[in-house]
């Protein structure tokens, strides 16, 4: 009997592994399973502070499976929230494991990381609710956008993240293209 993709159609083994991994693109994760934030996406805040993520968020959420699966924090480089999976997370923290536990660049290191961040778990709606000194922190109002960073994402006020984006593309451009003058394209 012959093997039948989601559609009732046969499939072959080439086909087969294509299909899985668009599939897989489409859903928000690579083929290998792990988390892939894809996108902007511009939400509502309303005034407790909740927001819905963007479906494509959720689903790059989804494999998380102990506690909490997303943690967030304010960024140490740019006036956003940072949205962690938590395994990301987990991994971002291992230098930590390298310093000397009572020193001061270990106090430093877990001090950054962990001191201002929020675990949360989406309720099911998909919406989170962002903690005030988040908010404060990127200058939210009831309009946010979620930009995609492949294995984390940001939450943005509109035109800081539109800011953003424009300038993080000019600096790729410019370390992709050396000598190119700024808006030529190659």
């Amino acid at each position: 009997m012959a093997r039948r993709d989601g559609r009732g159609l046969p499939r072959t083994r080439h086909s087969s592994r294509n299909t899985t991994q668009a599939d897989a693109h489409a859903r928000g994760t690579d083929p290998a399973g792990m988390s892939q934030f894809l996108g902007t996406h511009t939400n509502r805040l309303d005034a407790k502070g909740r927001v819905s993520i963007p479906a494509p968020f959720r689903a790059a959420l989804r494999p998380a499976t102990e506690g909490a699966p997303l943690v967030l924090r304010p960024s140490h480089k740019n006036p956003c929230i940072e949205g962690w999976p938590a395994a990301a997370f987990q991994a971002l923290a291992a230098p930590l494991d390298e310093l000397d536990m009572f020193g001061e660049a270990h106090d430093d290191l877990a001090a950054a990381l962990y001191a201002d961040a929020h675990p949360t778990e989406p309720d099911k709606e998909g919406r989170i609710v962002l903690p005030a000194e988040l908010i404060a922190h990127a200058s939210l109002g009831d309009s946010v956008v979620f930009v995609g960073l492949g294995k984390t994402f940001q939450i943005w006020e509109p035109a800081a993240g539109e800011r953003f984006r424009m300038e993080a593309r000019e600096r790729a451009r410019a370390r992709t293209l050396p000598g190119q003058p700024h808006g030529s394209a190659a």
